[in-house]
């Protein structure tokens, strides 16, 4: 890269033998302002148009529902421009990771940790269930953010998704109560199927006619012995029925 009278000139991007004005400067990027994790060679007054990536530190958002999320990110980009890159910011790898954290906090707060039932349509998306879109959309918030460092952002990809310790229990448990209310219904609707069959058969065979009262004994007994949740005890009856 280099400079004329301190503007920018051009710069080199492939191997071969060049003339150079010269006038020109060679620029060297600020060593102050770049580290050993940077895009920058500076030992060879190069800057590495390498595809990188950068995965900052977990964050803690609050999603869409005010509940707190701990997510963590990483972006796969490239310098496609250099002379942005060492012009119009101080550290292109600084810039780029505060510019994660601001978009990934931005979509975060867009979207619902998980579907809540109450909150309506199955079609809602979510952070664990939509991260197809969530990454396509966090990648074009990126991009947009770093158009003016000559930076290309190439993936963005959600590495972590939790909820904080803070309310992971709670959360677990709702999971849990969820769970099992969804299994009762399942078992419930069953239940009422086999009893609904049970009586069918037995009137259309004709085997033993039952009054409503009897019916209303017998689809209790099925009822108790199918949605309960401990083997029944059976007991037998050497009588009459009346």
């Amino acid at each position: 890269m280099f400079t004329l009278f301190g503007k920018y000139h051009g710069t080199l991007r492939g191997p071969g033998i060049f003339f150079v004005n010269p006038f020109c400067t060679a620029f060297v990027p600020s060593v102050t302002a770049a580290t050993t994790e940077t895009a920058l060679s500076l030992g060879g007054k190069r800057i590495s148009l390498k595809t990188k990536t950068i995965n900052n530190d977990k964050q803690k958002i609050n999603d869409q529902l005010g509940n707190p999320v701990i997510i963590d990110t990483v972006v796969v980009w490239r310098i496609v421009d250099t002379a942005k890159a060492v012009f119009n910011v101080e550290n292109c790898v600084e810039f780029l990771s505060v510019q994660c954290n601001s978009s990934l906090r931005n979509i975060v707060s867009l979207y619902p940790y998980d579907m809540q039932k109450e909150a309506g349509s199955d079609n809602e998306k979510t952070l664990r269930g939509s991260t197809q879109e969530i990454a396509q959309r966090l990648k074009m918030e990126i991009q947009e953010k770093v158009e003016a460092a000559g930076l290309e952002i190439m993936e963005a990809r959600i590495t972590n998704l939790s909820y904080a310790p803070e309310i992971a229990v709670a959360m677990l448990q709702r999971q849990q109560a969820a769970a099992v209310i969804d299994a009762k219904q399942t078992i419930v609707e069953g239940a009422v199927d086999i009893v609904r069959l049970a009586l069918k058969r037995l009137s259309e065979d004709g085997i033993v006619e039952l009054d409503e009262e009897r019916k209303a004994a017998m689809v209790s007994n099925l009822l108790v012995v199918l949605c309960s949740s401990k083997d029944a005890q059976p007991v037998v009856n050497s009588g009459s029925l009346y």
